[in-house]
């Protein structure tokens, strides 16, 4: 593995332009479930063309056998739906209604995909000579193999475009794909163990269970050793999701529709090992005043303008008693936040003994927020008991461009090993950058859990150059500037003085 994540966003940039040819054409909502749509009939059309080839060189007559795909986790597609049909209607009148057919075939081989593919090609205010244009981009430029980083497209695609169309109209994207440096952070801390039970409340594409699956195929063979559940409460995500687990082959349970978590929460019943969660940064108009008397608000009645804290207590409902793990994204202001009752539930959290660490993460991490973020472990039973790690992570990454900023997988590796450190009782403080601090120590900060509080400053490199001394050098080096700035000025004074001018 390269020590820097795939940070490459061509692909997402070719997306981009295809959408700049499509605009005028077509509303930008509707633009995203087009290209989500044509990503997934291209991926499991390559993936199904290679496995095809694999088989017909075998010369055993299974190229046409639906187990022979099913057993390597592979889509059987349909004639109908295979990427040569689409490409050689590509500058046809009916190329829409070729995919929305391709869409409606596939489904009828894969009921788990019921419902979900979008079918909005044969759309008549959608250009189908744009849409071919579009298909042509698709057949002369990308080829999507079974790897990793081509599966991570669908995901990525899709946080880009909702940021750009965001940026392009003006409005808070308020949806957004986890870049996938954040999720597996939280996922080497909480190292997910095989025949677990792993909760996403607002599991948006997915990218938790994703990342999850990784870790266990490399950390015991065996990706499929867990049961995933998930929730989502935006149509085109919750499918965008559908379509994310189907590519990967992971089997979630995500309900039979999407839902908003607090008010029909799908999992009722659920007690998950471990909960991983991007929830909407402070959310507001939640619904929390219809919501008082809820049971999930063990710890305090979260306000009605913000979400953080029901987030937080929703998780929490859903954690196995013994040895259940949440690892979450949250706005900075949750650390210290006082309004609306949040730091009195933040204080009775503390005292339970939950809050297992705090990782303050750098800023631009995000495609379409930029509002400095955390990383919240919440734990039970944990190993460390009264006292929580707190870590600084605000220096580190790297921008992979201009506006945007990455996690290397030694940095990941740095964070998780110092976790690791402090769970085994090994740790040992390093100014700027991690501290071990109990519950009395956090209560003498008024249960504030903002990092850079407990870490300190970093200690400077001590200057070895005496005090007396350097101050006569730099007035000397000062002295010797001043002076060849006078020189200079006269210079430039004679000279104009030369043509005639005077200042």
């Amino acid at each position: 593995m390269s020590d820097k994540n795939n940070a490459n966003i061509g692909f997402e940039k070719q997306i981009w332009n295809a959408a700049c040819v499509l605009w005028g054409h077509i509303p930008a909502a509707e633009y995203r479930k087009v290209i989500v749509g044509l990503i997934f009939l291209r991926y499991i059309s390559c993936a199904f063309e290679k496995r095809y080839e694999a088989l017909k060189a075998e010369g055993e007559g299974f190229e046409d056998d639906r187990d022979a795909y099913e057993a390597e986790n592979v889509f059987f597609v349909p004639q109908a739906a295979r990427w040569d049909t689409i490409a050689n209607a590509a500058h046809t009148p009916e190329i829409g209604k070729v995919i929305d057919n391709a869409m409606i075939a596939i489904e009828s081989e894969n009921k788990s995909l019921k419902n979900v593919l979008p079918k909005n090609y044969g759309n008549p205010d959608l250009d189908k000579r744009v849409l071919g244009e579009v298909v042509d981009l698709f057949t002369n430029n990308i080829h999507m193999d079974d790897t990793e980083e081509s599966k991570d497209l669908l995901g990525r695609t899709y946080e880009y475009c909702i940021m750009n169309f965001a940026e392009y109209e003006g409005v808070k994207g308020g949806e957004f794909y986890t870049p996938s440096s954040i999720v597996k952070t939280i996922v080497e801390i909480l190292k997910p163990f095989g025949n677990c039970r792993v909760y996403d409340p607002c599991c948006g594409s997915g990218g938790m269970f994703v990342q999850s699956a990784k870790f266990l195929k490399e950390h015991s063979g065996n990706r499929w050793s867990m049961s995933v559940y998930g929730q989502e409460s935006n149509s085109d995500t919750w499918k965008m999701a559908k379509m994310n687990m189907a590519i990967r082959g992971i089997d979630a349970d995500f309900g039979a529709y999407h839902a908003d978590t607090f008010f029909n929460d799908l999992h009722p019943a659920l007690k998950a090992d471990f909960i991983m969660a991007n929830p909407p940064f402070n959310l507001s108009n939640w619904g929390g005043d219809k919501l008082k008397e809820d049971k999930r608000w063990k710890y305090g009645i979260p306000p009605a303008g913000n979400a953080n804290f029901a987030w937080i207590q929703h998780m929490i409902h859903h954690l196995h008693e013994s040895h259940g793990k949440i690892g979450l994204v949250l706005a900075n202001g949750a650390l210290s936040s006082q309004s609306g009752g949040e730091g009195e539930i933040r204080k009775n959290i503390i005292n339970a003994d939950l809050i297992e660490g705090i990782v303050a993460l750098p800023p631009q991490l995000f495609y379409s927020v930029t509002i400095p973020v955390t990383l919240w472990f919440i734990t039970k039973g944990k190993k460390q008991k009264g006292k929580t790690v707190f870590i600084d992570a605000r220096k580190m990454g790297y921008m992979t461009d201009r506006k945007h900023r990455d996690f290397t997988d030694n940095d990941i590796k740095q964070i998780a090993d110092t976790f690791a450190a402090f769970q085994n009782g090994i740790l040992e403080d390093v100014k700027g950058f991690c501290a071990v601090k109990t519950t009395a120590d956090i209560a003498e900060q008024d249960y504030i859990l903002t990092p850079g509080r407990y870490v300190g400053i970093e200690e400077q490199e001590e200057d070895a150059e005496p005090f007396d001394e350097k101050m006569k050098r730099l007035t000397s080096e000062l002295s010797q500037m001043f002076d060849k700035s006078r020189k200079l000025e006269e210079e430039i004074r004679k000279n104009l003085g030369a043509i005639g001018y005077e200042i």
